[in-house]
């Protein structure tokens, strides 16, 4: 195998659910995100790519080259994670500061608790 596109590459280790979706993140341009550049680029052995998917900002180094999508258990062969441990724990916390957000657990809302959620919706 000479090269592999890297969108699709982005796809087959599923850092993100769709080709379409690889693609724009390939060629998004924006002042918080690192582009990849052209999407029909080639993915070589050892390289590190830098992908924005959703609030997380992932880093992996690229092991083999793939055309065809594996499942999530055959991912680690394909891919090494470089990504900080800060970046998935500063994305829970953006998601724990959602207006309206309930943890998991706390039980059926109170009368108040329902009161305050309807003030949103209204």
């Amino acid at each position: 195998m000479d090269g592999v596109r890297i969108d699709k590459w982005l796809w087959c280790v599923r850092l993100y659910k769709s080709r379409t979706l690889a693609t724009e993140a390939c060629e998004a341009k924006g002042k918080d995100f690192r582009a990849l550049g052209q999407a029909g680029r080639g993915v070589k052995i050892g390289e590190i790519i830098t992908a924005a998917t959703g609030n997380v900002t992932r880093t992996v180094k690229v092991l083999q080259l793939l055309e065809q999508r594996v499942g999530a258990p055959k991912v680690p062969g394909f891919m090494e994670d470089l990504t900080p441990a800060e970046e998935f724990t500063k994305a829970r916390e953006t998601s724990a500061h959602v207006s309206g957000f309930r943890p998991k657990g706390a039980g059926r809302p109170t009368k108040r608790d329902r009161r305050v959620l309807q003030s949103f919706f209204e």
